[in-house]
């Protein structure tokens, strides 16, 4: 059983010829098409025209799309962190390729701009069929495209104007430590330990932890004023109506719909308000402060292996499908899964695929539940991904919105296995913790979605927003989620410091709309065990259709508070089910 990366199916090594060999080859890929299609017409007017241009197009995604060098790189520095060659030459490579890419950026750009009856016509074409949904994209997106000179213009300064400025806010927390019981902490290792310990050592690192990232903020203030100022400089060039706008469309969701969807949310804030009450009772405490909000109400101790939590992982999956047993054992064999945490490897867990390569998982096994979730999710995006190949290049990358339904979806098949092999205090502790992850998935994103909304409205506004006054604003939407059985300190609100979502425009509610809808998706599982055919058809989809449409098609309608309501009620008889058991064993 192979349990490192063998990226030897990329190249040799860094120096590998075949590297360059490659780049040379993407590079002429996007020169060529550009030579054959930038001074052409025909393909904007003549309907066989479009088909064959949009045919070239995609066989250039599949040749050019993958930026095969770039992705081996990227993942030779998230194993070894020190590599400075790998780090030095990915830089290198990426900018070689988005100046080459940038030639056919005309391409997207000309589609937009035809005229709006042939886009009616084209549309409807049997002979464009296969690329109807890809147009339908180009043509509700065009209003908000530019020149191709601004669009390079735009690809180039985002080094610059946003990337270098949050990798240096990265860097500068990665180089502070905090002194606690003789030992000098990381700032992450620092945050995780808080919740591990008993309460009046954890009111102490919490301190610490908010006067260092307090003592840090000025460097956090600027870079977020810095960014968020470009981003509505870019809005405004684009004709984007709200900050959130872009991220929204870029998701292919409907705006409306989302907007409805995060106001359902935020109304039905008070179910999470009784999950931390009744956890206020479990830990017997009259009130609860910010650092016991993740604590936990007691420990699985048991110690479980990666091959351990393999076969209970590949024993939930053989119940659903033997299809995602024998992709699982496909990834161990062929060394697709880094499992182990060494020095140097990059922390958390990540699913990354592109077109024309291989899915790779990155993991950080510590032997406990939460690695064999962790394991789950991560291969709920491995299965998409998978999956989402039977569609051609155009249609294999699929949008964020839909991606955290298949990886919370797995998670589901995980657990409800694990259980089996838990006693009933154990269970009451995974349950307790379960709701806790829906609490801080669903409820706790939507309120970082309204806080990082007030951010970028305040900087519209005023030119400019204090880290004094995004720390007052991050307790403000904090309290809102967790309510009134916490008190927070103004310090608290520093904890916008490390907070990476800020940076990641609005990303965060394709979080709560994911495990809504794949707790949707496991309940009809869960009553007709054939409704895993349609699950496989949302997988396979890619992104041939909008995230509204492949849900529509296997029965699930997004556009409707009712069914977000549908999905909040069932956290809501999750509580419950978790009172009953603790008055059951005695503990409330």
């Amino acid at each position: 059983m192979k349990t490192k990366w063998d990226l030897t199916v990329f190249y040799k090594n860094e120096e590998d010829p075949k590297i360059e060999s490659d780049i040379l080859a993407i590079e002429k890929a996007y020169s060529d098409f550009e030579k054959k299609y930038k001074n052409k017409k025909d393909y904007l007017e003549n309907e066989d025209s479009l088909v064959k241009a949009l045919e070239d197009w995609d066989t250039l995604l599949g040749v050019a799309g993958s930026w095969k060098p770039a992705m081996y790189l990227n993942y030779r520095k998230d194993l070894d962190s020190f590599n400075q060659k790998a780090d030095s030459l990915f830089n290198k490579v990426v900018n070689r390729l988005t100046v080459a890419s940038n030639k056919i950026l005309f391409f997207n750009l000309a589609l937009g701009k035809i005229d709006k009856k042939l886009q009616t016509q084209f549309l409807s074409s049997d002979k464009l069929a296969p690329f109807r949904y890809y147009l339908k994209r180009i043509f509700d997106t065009a209003k908000y495209d530019l020149g191709e000179s601004e669009e390079k213009i735009l690809n180039l300064k985002s080094l610059p104007a946003r990337e270098m400025w949050s990798s240096n806010q990265e860097k500068l927390l990665n180089s502070q430590t905090i002194k606690f019981e003789g030992k000098e902490l990381p700032i992450p290792e620092a945050s995780n330990k808080i919740f591990e310990l008993p309460k009046q050592k954890r009111y102490e690192l919490q301190q610490l932890l908010s006067e260092k990232l307090k003592s840090i903020s000025y460097f956090a203030e600027a870079e977020l004023n810095a960014i968020y100022t470009d981003k509505k400089i870019d809005d405004e060039l684009r004709g984007f109506g709200e900050p959130y706008s872009a991220t929204i469309l870029g998701y292919q969701n409907n705006e409306k719909s989302i907007i409805t969807f995060v106001d359902t949310v935020t109304k039905n804030f008070p179910i999470s308000h009784k999950f931390y009450k009744l956890k206020a009772r479990l830990l017997k405490l009259p009130r609860l402060r910010f650092p016991d909000r993740s604590v936990s109400i007691g420990k699985n101790s048991k110690k479980v292996s990666f091959e351990e939590g393999l076969n209970i992982f590949k024993k939930a999956l053989g119940n659903v499908d033997e299809k995602y047993v024998k992709i699982l054992d496909h990834f161990i064999e062929n060394g697709q899964i880094d499992v182990y945490p060494v020095k140097g490897k990059r922390g958390g867990a990540y699913c990354s695929h592109s077109t024309g390569n291989p899915t790779f998982v990155l993991l950080n096994q510590v032997d406990s539940i939460d690695s064999i979730m962790t394991l789950g999710h991560e291969m709920g995006h491995a299965f998409h991904s998978e999956l989402s190949k039977v569609q051609r290049p155009i249609y294999q990358d699929y949008t964020i919105s839909v991606a955290e339904v298949a990886s919370t979806l797995f998670e589901n098949f995980v657990f409800e296995e694990l259980l089996r092999t838990m006693s009933e205090k154990e269970k009451i502790v995974a349950l307790h913790d379960r709701i806790e992850d829906d609490i801080k998935t669903i409820f706790r994103q939507i309120a970082c979605f309204n806080f990082e909304l007030e951010l970028h409205r305040s900087v519209r506004t005023d030119g400019a927003i204090t880290k004094e006054e995004i720390a007052k604003t991050h307790n403000k939407y904090m309290k809102a989620y967790l309510g009134n059985i916490f008190d927070l300190k103004e310090d608290d609100g520093y904890f916008f410091v490390p907070w990476p979502h800020l940076r990641y425009f609005f990303y965060v509610y394709s979080y709560a709309y994911g495990q809504l809808i794949s707790k949707a998706l496991y309940k009809k599982y869960q009553g007709d065990k054939d409704f895993i055919k349609q699950i496989e058809k949302f997988l396979s989809a890619g992104g041939s259709k909008s995230p509204e449409d492949i849900f529509k098609e296997i029965g699930i309608d997004t556009s409707k508070p009712e069914f977000f309501l549908d999905g909040l009620r069932s956290i809501e008889e999750d509580i419950k089910r978790l009172e009953k058991l603790a008055k059951s064993a005695k503990l409330v």
